[in-house]
């Protein structure tokens, strides 16, 4: 392919359903066939691979092992049989299927630990890019393969490991940018990467978003395609509300906004290299290409008040009221401090003189391997010394993001007519001008989003 300046050069990034299956990966092959600006391509795994592959790193019981190895083995297998010439790569699937069945006997064996289960569930992208970079072989394409390990360097932060950007950027000229200068297509994976010590870490889930807007950073490449399973980011997610609408742009931080709080198509920390460089970020899907999708930039020629509602389940609420009530001045601190402490990010708080109400996502209370439903015990005995500890379970945040919230004179009026028939637990509003948290119980959410979205968005 010819050379081009790198500054026409974009990173297009898969996700686990546009590589899930054979035909899957071909429509990424036509998409890339139709678009010479794409030359550096990220892959996830294949759909179903990363959380069979965590269910593997929890040190489950043989037969169970045998039983998720085996689901793994079949997802690659479908790919396998279909694949023009596969023979001349089944021997390194195979390699690699089998360094997966050792990982998790070991862990099995020993104890799970948050290394050995990066370097486990790692390996589902490494199986995925090498069967893709067959596929465009296979069609004439002058293709590189590359681990991305030996570019993107990371700390030890297992699970969800922070890149050195500055290693990172040498590695990109040293690895990656003599390839494009070479007028090639580089194929290489997301959610990955090596720490200093060679072990390989990972960014945490829908890390490849990450990856891919992180090479873009580093190339200082044009943009950053995003294709997934859905055309674009809509004003909530389609399957709740098949009403929702998708939004042609939108702005860094409404994007940012309903990433962090749970709208699924793109990763919260896709934007942090995007917002540094400007570089602009689009969301498509792979299966229908044609239908458009939405750009993500730093401004918007519109700027709604409301611009989507997001969700996010499996939330825990605290309600700690402070124990000795002559002290007045570092409560609130003591309590961030334990949060802190115990590496826990709280989603949503209010607070009082007296007494502190926060919530906190149950996916983020994790020990390296897998989700855990109770809050640490050490958390709590903290917590205990210096308040009065409330734990409610079962509840949902959902989120309207919007622009300028703080100036709309009607806007308490709309909600609250909207929210009067349902109870809600706690409402955040004042610490950003650009979304509302709403807490409410798991059984009544998906009723009150609707019931939101046709006020806000369908009427």
């Amino acid at each position: 392919m010819p050379q081009l300046p790198v500054a026409q050069i974009s990173v297009a990034k898969f996700g686990g359903t546009s590589v899930a299956d054979f035909p899957a990966m071909q429509a990424c092959a036509d998409i890339l066939s139709q678009d010479p600006h794409s030359r550096v391509v990220v892959l996830s795994a294949s759909a179903g691979v990363t959380n069979l592959l965590v269910a593997l790193a929890s040190g489950c019981e043989q037969s169970k092992r045998q039983k998720l190895f085996d689901e793994v083995v079949a997802i690659q297998e479908n790919i396998l049989r279909i694949l023009p010439n596969s023979q001349l790569i089944r021997l390194r699937i195979e390699e690699l299927l089998s360094k997966i069945k050792n990982l998790a006997d070991l862990i099995a064996e020993t104890a799970p630990s948050p290394m050995l289960t990066d370097e486990l569930i790692s390996q589902g992208e490494m199986i995925s890019s090498l069967i893709f970079v067959h596929l465009l072989r296979e069609r004439n394409v002058d293709v590189k393969w590359i681990d991305v390990r030996t570019i993107i360097r990371t700390n030890t932060h297992f699970g969800k490991a922070v890149p050195n950007e500055k290693v990172t950027k040498m590695q990109v000229e040293t690895h990656l940018r003599p390839l494009l200068d070479a007028g090639k297509i580089v194929v290489t994976q997301g959610f990955i990467g090596r720490d200093e010590a060679g072990h390989t870490t990972t960014l945490g889930r829908g890390g490849s978003d990450y990856s891919a807007a992180l090479l873009a950073e580093m190339l200082g490449a044009k943009e950053v395609l995003i294709w997934t399973d859905v055309a674009g980011i809509y004003t909530t997610d389609p399957r709740v509300v098949p009403q929702a609408q998708r939004i042609d742009s939108l702005s860094f931080e409404e994007a940012a906004a309903m990433a962090t709080f749970g709208a699924k198509v793109l990763h919260p920390a896709t934007l942090l290299p995007a917002v540094r460089s400007n570089i602009p970020v689009y969301v498509a899907s792979s299966k229908v290409p044609t239908a458009g999708g939405t750009w993500v930039t730093k401004k918007t020629s519109q700027q709604p008040t409301f611009r989507a509602i997001a969700m996010r389940p499996d939330q825990t609420l605290l309600s700690l009221s402070r124990i000795n009530m002559s002290q007045h001045t570092d409560f609130l601190s003591k309590i961030m401090c334990i949060f802190a402490k115990h590496n826990l990010n709280v989603d949503a708080i209010n607070a009082s003189e007296i007494s502190v109400c926060l919530t906190l996502n149950r996916s983020t209370l994790n020990c390296g391997c897998e989700k855990q439903t109770l809050l640490p015990t050490a958390l709590l005995d903290e917590l205990n010394q210096i308040a009065s500890v409330e734990v409610i379970s079962n509840l949902a945040l959902i989120v309207l993001v919007g622009n300028d919230l703080h100036t709309d004179f009607s806007l308490t009026k709309e909600l609250f007519a909207v929210l009067a028939s349902f109870n809600i637990r706690m409402l955040s509003f004042g610490t950003s001008s650009n979304h509302i948290c709403l807490l409410v119980d798991s059984l009544q959410a998906q009723t009150v989003l609707k019931a939101l979205h046709q006020e806000l968005f369908e009427n």
